[in-house]
C-alpha cells in the first residue's frame, strides 16, 4: 500500500524514512530506481538475516562517529550515539545500500536516576557524501519526532492506550481510521487538532461539510 500512496508526491532527492514493516526490496528499488529519492529504513526482526549482519558489525564498537545530547525535557536527560559504515555495502542482500548504522540511545530519568539503553539498526542509500554520521541522526531522529507526536495526538484525543479493542483487527483498523481523522483535519492547517474536534462533534453535519460531502459550500468555506 505504501507505493500507490507516494506515487502523488514529489519524491526526488528526498528521504524517506520507515520503520522495519516497510524495510522491503521492492520499495527500496521503487524509491532509488523510478523516483530518485533516498530511503532510511530501520532493520528489525523482520529481516532476520539483514538484522544478524548488522548487528554483528557493530558488536565491536569504538568511539561514536557523532554524540548528541538533547535538551533535559520531560523530566529525562538523553544521549544519541550512532556508528556508520560502508564495509556491508556490497554484503548485504539489499539493493542501493550506501551505509548502515547503528545507533545508541541513553536516557536518565532525572527523578529516579534510572538509566536505560535502546539500540536500533539501520541502512540508507544514501553515501557519506550525501549523509554524514551527523545528517544520519538528524533523519532517524525526525522521523520518531513525528511518530511520537502522531501518538501523542492519538492518546490525548483518542485515549487509545486504554482502548479496549483487542479482537481480530480491531486495534490496527481502529488505528488506521483515528490516524486518517487526524490527517485530515491536520491537512486542513488546523493549529489545534483537540480544539477541531471538539468542534466538529457538537454538530455531525459539520463533519461532512468539512470533508466536503454536502452542497453546503457556506458553511465548508466557513471551516
Amino acid at each position: 500500500m505504501v507505493i500507490p500512496l507516494l506515487d502523488s508526491l514529489d519524491l526526488k532527492d528526498k528521504d524517506i524514512t520507515a520503520d522495519a514493516l516497510h524495510t522491503q526490496r521492492k520499495l527500496a528499488e521503487y524509491l532509488v530506481v523510478k523516483r530518485q529519492a533516498h530511503y532510511h529504513f530501520t532493520v528489525k526482526a523482520n529481516q532476520a538475516t539483514l538484522l544478524d549482519d548488522v548487528a554483528l558489525m557493530f558488536e565491536d564498537r569504538k568511539q561514536p562517529d557523532f554524540v548528541m545530547h538533547d535538551s533535559p525535557d520531560h523530566g529525562r536527560i538523553e544521549t544519541r550515539n550512532i556508528w556508520t559504515t560502508t564495509a556491508l555495502n556490497s554484503y548485504l542482500n539489499f539493493p542501493h545500500v550506501g551505509q548502515a548504522f547503528a545507533i545508541e540511545r541513553i536516557s536518565i530519568d532525572k527523578k529516579t536516576g534510572k538509566l536505560s539503553r535502546e539500540m536500533a539498526y539501520g541502512i540508507t542509500s544514501r553515501s557519506p557524501a550525501q549523509a554524514d554520521a551527523r545528517r544520519l541522526l538528524e533523519i532517524n531522529r525526525g522521523h520518531w519526532t513525528i511518530e511520537n507526536s502522531c501518538h501523542y495526538i492519538l492518546d490525548w484525543n483518542y485515549d487509545e492506550d486504554r482502548s479496549r479493542i483487542r479482537t481480530g483487527h480491531g486495534p490496527e483498523n481502529m488505528t488506521r481510521l483515528r490516524r486518517f481523522a487526524i490527517g485530515v483535519i491536520k491537512s486542513k492547517g488546523v493549529r489545534s487538532v483537540a480544539q477541531k474536534m471538539r468542534q466538529l462533534n457538537k454538530n455531525t453535519r459539520l463533519v461532512f461539510d468539512y470533508l466536503r460531502m454536502t452542497n453546503n459550500s457556506r458553511t465548508a468555506r466557513a471551516t
